[in-house]
């Protein structure tokens, strides 16, 4: 079932959380996103899913300290602890909400490599197992942020096999074009190794249609692939409001292959 899912910590800032809800129902979206969600208690968030007909696409088990750009704890030696009971803490709140993907983010780790990649695995393993048995499974994104642990789609896809295929990837068309990868191509040749999708254009990181990316020729890809998961909106929009940035929707839907139109409503 594919679901178009609204990041909330992207889209609708300027209001209050709890109102980004119903803002992003009204506006078309069927699911949102938010790496740390807390703010909303699980039961809280559960019923106003419910009252709104929206689900809960992904969560991260923490961004880490904002102001040490953190950006997650994984690959972070020395804060196993920290990691481990922010991805607990993630993962009672998605199986809560009904939420099937927890994401646990490298972070920019300051060691070696070699320590920060021993750490990750090791924390990514553990992830790994303590999901088994909840609904719940780790998705994994390659991410452009400079000393990113998980910087390319190669090392994302090299570590998903070294791992079985115990995790799942977030595939996003900006970090991929600013990657140098053509997302058609990458989605073509790799259509088992998703479980969430971003989208946002390139150059700008604002809405479809505002950069270079064929997106019609990405759907085309997602749906040939079969893929079945939620497509993400992480983007900036280009204009104050983001109900404004979000029309895009509409224009969207009759162009969308059949799979996504019988899932979506349109």
């Amino acid at each position: 079932m594919n679901r178009l899912s609204a990041h909330i910590g992207y889209l609708y800032t300027d209001l209050p959380f709890a109102d980004r809800l119903t803002a992003a129902a009204r506006d078309g979206f069927t699911a949102v996103e938010h790496p740390e969600p807390w703010a909303i208690p699980t039961a809280e968030m559960r019923t106003r899913l419910g009252d709104l007909g929206l689900t809960f696409s992904q969560v991260t088990s923490g961004m880490g300290e904002p102001a040490r750009s953190e950006k997650g704890l994984a690959a972070l030696h020395g804060r196993e602890d920290d990691f481990r009971r922010g991805f607990e803490r993630a993962l009672d709140y998605a199986v809560g909400v009904g939420c099937p993907f927890v994401h646990p983010m490298a972070g920019v780790p300051k060691d070696g490599l070699q320590q920060a990649d021993e750490t990750y695995r090791r924390n990514l393993l553990w992830a790994i197992r303590h999901c088994q048995g909840t609904g719940a499974r780790v998705l994994v994104e390659a991410i452009t942020i400079p000393g990113y642990h998980v910087g390319s789609l190669a090392f994302a896809s090299q570590l998903q096999d070294q791992f079985a295929d115990a995790f799942s990837l977030l595939f996003d068309t900006f970090h991929a074009a600013t990657l140098g990868e053509d997302p058609v191509r990458w989605i073509t040749a790799n259509p088992t190794r998703l479980g969430h999708v971003h989208i946002a254009d390139h150059p700008g990181r604002h809405e479809p249609g505002t950069g270079n990316l064929p997106f019609d020729r990405i759907l085309s890809a997602l749906a040939a692939a079969g893929y079945a998961g939620a497509i993400g909106f992480e983007y900036i929009p280009s204009t104050a409001s983001t109900s404004h940035s979000a029309q895009f929707l509409s224009g969207w839907k009759p162009h969308l292959p059949s799979v996504f139109r019988r899932s979506t409503g349109a």
